[in-house]
């Protein structure tokens, strides 16, 4: 993208923002982690106890790695994680919502937000998986933990298009008609 993707905007709120406010409404604290352009997501992240940074050194290898990352710093009381991408900055506060209170009431241990019959982001794994995404290839993400037994998938549909809606490039952005700030433009 050549610019922080957490820091772009959907109206007055960055990704990161509007991830924020959408997760803290249903999780107890939320981790950031950070990659590239580390310093500049840090300082955009509220000071507040309930969310905490920590810093993806070995970013390049992959959104595994992050997650790797996330679940190291997981506090041992937690019961799940709520896994959410900068680049999918559309979800709204109530996929978050709707995948918390299914894992509440179904206890499975691998939740997939879909829309319309294409699953996407977020995903909630249980504790009951985090040594296997501890443990699996950085190069193969997590989809080969939600791949190994389909079985312990729940996928939960949501009226929700954010949740296909992936923001990669600067075409993807125009697309959905989210520019990049001025002077970033590139081509």
């Amino acid at each position: 993208m050549g610019f922080p993707k957490p820091l772009l905007k959907v109206g007055n709120e960055t990704f990161l923002e509007r991830s924020l406010r959408g997760m803290l409404e249903v999780t107890r604290s939320v981790i950031v982690v950070t990659g590239a352009h580390r310093e500049r997501v840090r300082a955009a992240v509220p000071s507040t106890p309930r969310v905490r940074v920590v810093h993806n050194a070995h970013f390049r290898r992959g959104q595994l790695s992050s997650l790797k990352c996330a679940i190291r710093e997981t506090a041992l009381d937690a019961d799940a994680a709520l896994v959410h991408l900068a680049d999918y900055p559309l979800v709204e506060a109530s996929t978050f919502r709707a995948l918390g209170d299914k894992f509440g009431s179904v206890g499975a241990q691998i939740l997939i937000a879909r829309n319309a019959g294409r699953r996407g982001h977020p995903v909630l794994f249980a504790r009951s998986v985090f040594a296997e995404l501890m443990a699996a290839p950085d190069d193969q993400g997590a989809r080969f933990v939600v791949n190994a037994d389909p079985e312990r998938v729940v996928y939960v549909d949501v009226d929700d298009p954010g949740v296909s809606l992936d923001l990669d490039t600067p075409e993807d952005l125009r697309r959905a008609g989210i520019s990049l700030p001025a002077g970033e433009e590139k081509g």
